[in-house]
C-alpha cells in the first residue's frame, strides 16, 4: 500500500490463493466513462503523492516533522476518498447504502457485526490487531452490484477472505451474505475494519480511511478501556465535516457504569465536535459470547439495530458534496504549510541572488564606470574619434609611429608562437573588475548558505543540498561567465566606434572647432597615440593619462562641443551598464535563480504556486 512509513516496503505474500485472485484495479473515475477526475481531486492526488515521497526521505533525527508530515498525510488521503466518495455519488447515485463498523483494539467490532447479523461471519479473536484487512458483507445484494468497490479501492487487491494474507495490508475481502429483507441492514454493504490503533495500525489506518470515508453511515464501537483514547477523539474529530449519521455502541461495559459512561463519552463529544452527541447504545460485558448467546441480548440488540436503522434514514447523499468541500477548507491551511514553506525557501534564494546580483553590479559601478582612473571606456571612443578626424599632414607621422610602437609587440607574438602557446591576451581593466565582481557573488552566496547552519533541520537539509549543487556548479558556471565577458567586450566594440562616430558628426557640424582641433599640436600628438593604443603598443591607462590625451579631452570639454560630449559619455556608461546586467542575467542571474530546480526532485513537494492557486480558487 502506498502509504509511506518508516518499516519499509510491504512483505509480497507467496500465498497462490492471493497470487491467482482476480484484480480489478479500475481507475475510479472510469468506470462509467464518467468525466476526467475533477481538478480538486487530481491535485489532492498530486499532494497525496508529495507527501509521500517527502516522507521517505526525512532522516531519522527529524521525528517532528516526520510525524507532522504522516499526520497530514492521513488527512489528505481521507480527504482523497472522500472526494471520490463524491465522485461515486455523481457517477452512482444508487450504489448500495455503506455502513462502516469502526473502533479501536479489543472493542469488539467483529463481534458486533455477527450479533447484528446474527450469523458468525467477522473473525472474531482474543488477539489484539487480529483484523488487517478491510472486510465488507453485501446483504441479500448480488455481486455486480459491488463490482464498482474495485475501483474505489483501485490500490488493493481483492482476495477471497480465507486467502487475506497475513503479511500483506493492500488486500481486502467482499463477502456476499443474506438475512431477513424486513432486517434493517438488508440492501447495505457492512464493513468490518483493522483497529486504527494498534501498534501496527500505521500499515493499514490507510485502508481504514478509505473505508470511514466511503461510509454512509458510521457504527462506532468502543469499550470501557478505550473510549477515551485519543486516538479515538482524533478519528471521530476527523469524521465530523462529513455529518455521516453515527451510532455509538459503548461495549463491554458493566450495568452499573451504564450512566457514568455515557455521559463521560457525550461530554467528550461535544469537546471534541460541534453537533449533537449521536445515540450511544451500551451492550453489557458477556466472556466468549457465542452464537447461542444472541437471545441474552435482544433488548440491546434491538436498540441498536433501530439506532442503525434511524441513521440509515437519516442519509442525505445530495449534501455530501458540500460536506467534502468543507473538509477539504477545514485542512487546506495544515496540507499546504510544509508546499508554501518549500515555497518560502525558493523566495529567499531568489531574494539572496537578487540581492547578489545587484551587489556586484554595484560593484561594477563603483570600480568601473564611476572611477575617475579606471574607466576606459569613453577614452576608447575618443581614441575611434581620433582616428576619424583626417587631420592633414599626420599619415606619415602615423605611418612611423605605427611602426615603431608595434615592433615590440610584433616580436613579442612572434616569441609567443615560437614557445609554442597561443597569444596571450592582456585582460582589460573592465573584464577584471567584472571577474572580481563575479568572484564576489559567489562568496556572497556560499557564505550566506553557511549561515543557515543554524535553522530547523529540514530548512537545513535544503541549504546543504543547495550548497552542494552551488559548489558543482561554480566551475562551469565561472567558465561560462567568462567566456561571455569575452564575447560582451568584443559584442560592445561597435557601440564605442558608434558613440565615435557621432562626436565626428557632431564636430563636422562645428567646423570651427574642428579646424582649430586639426590645427593644434596636441590633436597630432593625441592622434599618434590613438595609432599606438589600435597597434598595441600602449595600454589605454597610458593613453588616458598620456599629457596630450588630458589636453584634448580639456579642449573637448570646454568647446562647443562640451554638453554633447557629457551626454555622450553618459548614454555609453548607461548602454554599457545595460549590456553587463544582461550579461550577469543570462550567464549567472537565471542560472542561480534555477539552481533549487536541479535538487533532488524525490525529496521535494514540487507543487507550483500557480497549481495552488488553482484548486484554492474552487475552494472560494
Amino acid at each position: 500500500m502506498s502509504f509511506s512509513n518508516r518499516k519499509g516496503p510491504v512483505i509480497q505474500s507467496q500465498d497462490p490463493r492471493v497470487r491467482n485472485a482476480i484484480v480489478y484495479n479500475l481507475p475510479f473515475s472510469n468506470l462509467d466513462g464518467s468525466p476526467a477526475t475533477p481538478t480538486m481531486l487530481s491535485f489532492i492526488r498530486r499532494l497525496k503523492h508529495s507527501y509521500e515521497s517527502v516522507l521517505k526521505h526525512i532522516p531519522p533525527d527529524d521525528e517532528g516533522r516526520f510525524l507532522e508530515l504522516r499526520r497530514n498525510l492521513q488527512s489528505i488521503s481521507f480527504g482523497e476518498a472522500v472526494l471520490e466518495k463524491s465522485e461515486l455519488i455523481q457517477t452512482k447515485e444508487h450504489h448500495p447504502l455503506q455502513v462502516a463498523v469502526l473502533g479501536p483494539t479489543q472493542a469488539g467490532k467483529s463481534s458486533v457485526i455477527n450479533w447484528l447479523l446474527e450469523k458468525k461471519l467477522a473473525e472474531v479473536s482474543p488477539l489484539a490487531g487480529f483484523t488487517v484487512h478491510p472486510q465488507g458483507f453485501y446483504i441479500n445484494l448480488s455481486p455486480d452490484r459491488v463490482e464498482w468497490i474495485d475501483g474505489y479501492f483501485r490500490h488493493y487487491q481483492r482476495c477471497p477472505r480465507d486467502a487475506l494474507p497475513s503479511d500483506r495490508y493492500d488486500c481486502f475481502a467482499l463477502v456476499e451474505t443474506t438475512t431477513d429483507a424486513r432486517h434493517p441492514l438488508s440492501g447495505t454493504v457492512l464493513w468490518d475494519t483493522p483497529d486504527f490503533d494498534s501498534v501496527d495500525a500505521d500499515e493499514y489506518r490507510q485502508a481504514v480511511l478509505r473505508v470511514a470515508a466511503l461510509a454512509d453511515v458510521v457504527l462506532l464501537i468502543l469499550s470501557k478501556d478505550k473510549y477515551a483514547d485519543l486516538s479515538v477523539w482524533e478519528l471521530i474529530g476527523l469524521l465530523e465535516p462529513l455529518s455521516q449519521p453515527t451510532v455509538i455502541c459503548l461495549n463491554k461495559i458493566e450495568k452499573a457504569s451504564y450512566q457514568t459512561l455515557a455521559e463521560s463519552l457525550q461530554e467528550k463529544w461535544r469537546n471534541a465536535r460541534r453537533d449533537p452527541p449521536p445515540p450511544i447504545i451500551t451492550v453489557p460485558y458477556l466472556e466468549n459470547i457465542q452464537a447461542d448467546d444472541f437471545a441474552l441480548l435482544h433488548s440491546e440488540r434491538a436498540q441498536l439495530l433501530n439506532a442503525v436503522d434511524r441513521a440509515i434514514r437519516g442519509v442525505h447523499r445530495k449534501q455530501h458534496a458540500k460536506s467534502a468541500k468543507r473538509f477539504v477548507q477545514i485542512h487546506w491551511r495544515d496540507w499546504l504549510v510544509p508546499v508554501k514553506a518549500e515555497h518560502n525557501l525558493k523566495a529567499e534564494w531568489r531574494n539572496l541572488v537578487d540581492e547578489a546580483v545587484r551587489d556586484s553590479l554595484n560593484i561594477y559601478k563603483r570600480d568601473y564606470l564611476n572611477h575617475p582612473h579606471h574607466y576606459e571606456t569613453f577614452q576608447r571612443a575618443l581614441a575611434e574619434l581620433l582616428t576619424l578626424l583626417e587631420i592633414p599632414g599626420l599619415a606619415g607621422t602615423l605611418l612611423t609611429a605605427r611602426k615603431i610602437v608595434t615592433w615590440p609587440v610584433r616580436q613579442i607574438v612572434k616569441l609567443g608562437r615560437a614557445v609554442g602557446g597561443r597569444r596571450q591576451q592582456s585582460v582589460s581593466g573592465e573584464a577584471a573588475i567584472l571577474h572580481q565582481a563575479a568572484e564576489h557573488l559567489f562568496i556572497r552566496l556560499s557564505e550566506t548558505i553557511l549561515l543557515k547552519r543554524e535553522e530547523e533541520p529540514f530548512r537545513q537539509a535544503w541549504w546543504k543540498e543547495l550548497a552542494e549543487l552551488l559548489r558543482s556548479a561554480r566551475p562551469v558556471l565561472a567558465n561560462r561567465y567568462a567566456v561571455a565577458v569575452d564575447q560582451y567586450l568584443r559584442a560592445f566594440q561597435p557601440q564605442i566606434e558608434k558613440t565615435a562616430h557621432g562626436l565626428y558628426d557632431r564636430l563636422r557640424e562645428h567646423p570651427a572647432v574642428l579646424n582649430s582641433l586639426r590645427a593644434t599640436r596636441v590633436t597630432t600628438d593625441a592622434a599618434a597615440l590613438a595609432v599606438a593604443l589600435h597597434t598595441g603598443g600602449i595600454g589605454v591607462q597610458d593613453f588616458i593619462i598620456a599629457p596630450a590625451m588630458l589636453s584634448l579631452t580639456t579642449m573637448l570639454t570646454e568647446s562647443a562641443l562640451g554638453r554633447y560630449m557629457n551626454k555622450a559619455a553618459a548614454e555609453l556608461k548607461q548602454q554599457q551598464f545595460k549590456a553587463v546586467e544582461e550579461l550577469f542575467n543570462k550567464t549567472v542571474h537565471t542560472y542561480l535563480n534555477s539552481l533549487p530546480e536541479q535538487m533532488d526532485t524525490s525529496r521535494q513537494f514540487n507543487i507550483p504556486r500557480e497549481a495552488i492557486d488553482s484548486a484554492e480558487a474552487q475552494l472560494d
